[in-house]
């Protein structure tokens, strides 16, 4: 089993190019700032041609299964944690047993 370390600026790519295509916009042209809280735990402030919307944790698994997808990685049998790191800021491990 092979763990994979994911940094911020990879999950923010990673929210990024998942918001882009939702909406149907550049990766370019979406805001991205991680957020956690004690009470709601991870996730993500998005804005997109001025409009904002909150990603659940939820959609920031599903971020990161495409990227791990992206990098021919077995997405769904990556076990994924998100991290909250002193001086990482917000991480993420993936735990991967194979790749396509």
């Amino acid at each position: 089993m092979e763990t994979i370390k994911i940094p911020e600026q990879e999950i923010i790519n990673a929210l990024c190019v998942y918001a882009a295509d939702k909406k149907q916009v550049s990766p370019a042209d979406v805001l991205v700032e991680l957020m956690y809280d004690d009470d709601y735990g991870y996730s993500a402030e998005v804005e997109v041609n001025g409009c904002t919307q909150i990603l659940i944790q939820a959609n920031l698994i599903e971020a990161l299964r495409l990227w791990l997808d992206e990098r021919g990685v077995d997405p769904f049998s990556a076990r994924l944690q998100l991290e909250l790191s002193d001086k990482e800021g917000i991480i993420a491990f993936a735990s991967v047993g194979s790749t396509y």
